[in-house]
């Protein structure tokens, strides 16, 4: 509980809070069931704020910092909108939080990784003939089993480009934690990634639907 929580740190001291945990999963937005949109939202997105919120009093206290794990999916979606939702959504809570807690001396980061799926392991290969057995009637009505197994072998192709190198990752968190002055947010990615955020981030919205529409034919 809360409490237990505090008695039990309060004279020891807390100062950094990293909240990591996270799930992944593919799927077009009609392929995924309520529950499972319910089940990622409780993971990825409020699960980190019921830790942050129970740690709150002595990271005040300490003048602590609080690390969340984001991602550049949080600026796009390439069939995993789920996970991309949580993600920006984490994003908007620290936004927040970090300017409340200014006054308070404590800092907050975001490490927001590129596709690093083969060092996490986080999202494991996909299966075509599993996401077809598990659509609703209507679902396979509107799609093929050949566009539901072309998109599982896109999403796959990602996950095998993924960096092995997770220790980057690893790196920016420790600096989040350590550096006299700690940046707001860590990109660390590839420079075509980055390549997709600027985009994301700059040009009209019809420019990135373009580019996501141009990659997702490929």
């Amino acid at each position: 509980s809360k409490r237990c929580l505090l008695s039990h740190f309060s004279p020891l001291g807390f100062w950094g809070l990293v909240n990591n945990a996270g799930i992944s999963t593919f799927g077009e937005t009609g392929w995924l069931s309520m529950e499972k949109y319910e089940k990622f939202a409780d993971v990825n997105l409020l699960g980190s704020i019921r830790t942050t919120l129970a740690f709150l009093p002595l990271l005040r206290k300490y003048k602590g910092r609080i690390v969340f794990m984001s991602s550049i999916i949080a600026y796009f979606t390439l069939g995993n909108g789920i996970y991309s939702m949580t993600k920006a959504a984490i994003e908007k809570f620290c936004d927040a939080l970090r300017l409340e807690m200014k006054k308070f001396g404590v800092q907050v980061c975001i490490i927001q990784p590129g596709n690093y799926a083969r060092s996490t392991k986080i999202q494991p290969p996909v299966s075509a003939e599993e996401i077809w057995n598990e659509l609703s009637e209507e679902e396979k009505a509107v799609y093929s089993k050949e566009y539901v197994q072309e998109r599982a072998d896109f999403f796959n192709n990602i996950l095998s480009k993924g960096s092995t190198n997770g220790n980057e990752v690893v790196d920016a968190m420790v600096d989040a934690l350590m550096s006299p002055a700690p940046k707001a947010r860590y990109m660390v990615a590839k420079l075509k990634e980055k390549a997709l955020v600027f985009v994301c981030a700059l040009f009209p919205t019809v420019v990135m639907d373009s580019v996501l529409s141009y990659a997702l034919s490929k």
